[in-house]
């Protein structure tokens, strides 16, 4: 089967291209080369130990399932990583391992593609009464840890109540921990360093980590199997449960209602609840009041955008854990154009390593303006759907919270219409949570919503005129 490695690695390709975006593709993708296959075990070699790294803390999900599609469900992967010295001269190939492997230990042994995410998380809960503890898998990030977590004016008050809550997880007054912020300014890397804490402190604990998303998912499976007890109890058994992004259960009531009872157990037994917002709860909508005001027992920590020394500081502690010498002056111009999102500011600091190491370019200044510039140009604007609300009333000329009245006034209908269109259409948001923040609607009526502002696009000119003028100023 040795001669099949180029096509099973393009067959490989092919499905990957259409999941990952042309960029990412081309920087993480089309250097790899495809050595050989020995039955169910593929080795291909990768040009460094960095981006040997990033592939397997990035993509290990659809490499698995693509190689799993063409080799069975026991397919292996096998790294060949390029070792190279300051002067890209002496170039030394050895096989690594994952996971849990030491860098400087390099390893033959193959090791099998974990999962797919219902198999490496919880593979079945809910069939499973009684179930053991020890069994549950807590679904951190080895690498989201406290020391990995730089302390800043921006966070120092959730990081705090962190290490306080996992020195004594269930015993503090933060119960539950909200935090809350714009995305990329690390809610999940510190809502994971608790509980990575608490495992490493109190190894009999059972911690969860779980996005509401799958939460939720987990549940709508659990009623179509008439396993809603199970689910109930399963989740009743967690030490330390953390959910992130809570937001996503606006507008979904049978999942908030079972969610209502689990804070409650969890809670009465003096169990620890983590949650994580992109608003505070006074702003979410779309949730139930009672769920709401539990959300406020405990401490709501609001993250901030980190101030320029807080960056370098991330930048600096990114660098001294992957073992990169990048001069001072290089970081600072990173820290000084990148202000807003520290994930940002992480992937400018990954593209200035990459084009370093395939385009063999010493790290400088220079080519760290190059990099910037070309994320500025190539990065669009997050369209949010309050930016979407705002940008349409504005076109409209009327009041943002009109949007919001129990109205049938056939301006303020038409202007909530077209927002939601424009919500389906440029976010990745569901129906319901479209529907909540735009009118407290629910899915149909966006759907309604949608399929009206597209019929009218194709039957009335001046009508289409006014969705491409707001198209244009939404993706300007």
């Amino acid at each position: 089967m040795d001669s099949n490695h180029i096509l099973v690695w393009n067959n490989c390709l092919e499905v990957i291209r259409d999941n990952v975006p042309s960029i990412s593709f081309r920087t993480w993708f089309e250097p790899i080369v495809p050595l050989k296959v020995d039955s169910n075990i593929l080795t291909i070699q990768v040009p460094s130990p960095f981006f040997y790294e990033y592939l397997e803390e990035q993509y290990i999900d659809i490499l698995s399932k693509t190689l799993r599609k063409e080799l069975g469900k026991d397919a292996k992967l096998e790294y060949n990583v390029v070792m190279e010295n300051n002067g890209f001269s002496d170039i030394k190939p050895y096989t690594v391992k994952f996971p849990g492997r030491s860098k400087s230990e390099p390893s033959n042994k193959p090791v099998s593609i974990p999962g797919n995410n219902s198999e490496t998380t919880i593979k079945n809960p809910f069939i499973i009464p009684g179930i053991k503890k020890l069994h549950i898998d807590p679904q951190l990030c080895p690498n989201k840890t406290f020391e990995n977590f730089v302390e800043g004016e921006c966070n120092r008050l959730a990081r705090s109540a962190g290490l306080a809550i996992a020195a004594n997880p269930g015993g503090t007054a933060f119960n539950p921990l909200f935090l809350y912020s714009a995305n990329g300014l690390g809610k999940t890397h510190l809502a994971q360093a608790i509980g990575i804490d608490v495992k490493e402190k109190f190894p009999d604990k059972t911690v969860l980590y779980v996005d509401a998303n799958k939460f939720s998912n987990q549940f709508v499976e659990a009623i179509r199997n008439n396993n809603r007890n199970d689910f109930l109890h399963f989740y009743q058994v967690i030490d330390v449960l953390i959910i992130d992004d809570v937001q996503d259960l606006a507008g979904k009531e049978k999942t908030q209602d079972i969610f209502f009872h689990i804070f409650n157990h969890l809670h009465q037994s003096g169990k620890q609840l983590i949650l994580t917002s992109d608003k505070p709860p006074v702003e979410l909508q779309g949730m139930e009041q009672r769920l709401l005001s539990r959300f406020k027992w405990g401490l709501s920590a609001d993250m901030q955008s980190p101030d320029i020394e807080t960056r370098i500081a991330i930048l600096k502690q990114k660098v001294y854990n992957d073992g990169i010498d990048i001069p001072e002056e290089v970081l600072e111009t990173l820290a000084t154009h990148i202000t807003t999102n520290i994930r940002e500011l992480e992937g400018a600091l990954i593209n200035l390593l990459a084009q370093s190491a395939l385009n063999r370019r010493e790290i400088t200044n220079e080519l760290a303006k190059q990099v910037i510039d070309r994320l500025v140009r190539n990065s669009k604007r997050e369209i949010s759907i309050m930016n979407i609300q705002k940008v349409v009333c504005d076109y409209f000329n009327i009041h943002i919270d009109q949007l919001q009245l129990k109205t049938r006034k056939r301006e303020i209908v038409q202007a909530r219409q077209i927002a939601m269109f424009f919500s389906k259409n440029l976010t990745k948001s569901s129906l319901a949570t479209i529907g909540s923040q735009i009118g407290n609607k629910d899915h149909a009526t966006v759907l309604h919503a949608c399929k009206t502002v597209n019929n009218l696009i194709d039957t009335d000119k001046r009508f289409m005129f006014s969705i491409q003028e707001i198209e244009k100023k939404l993706k300007a």
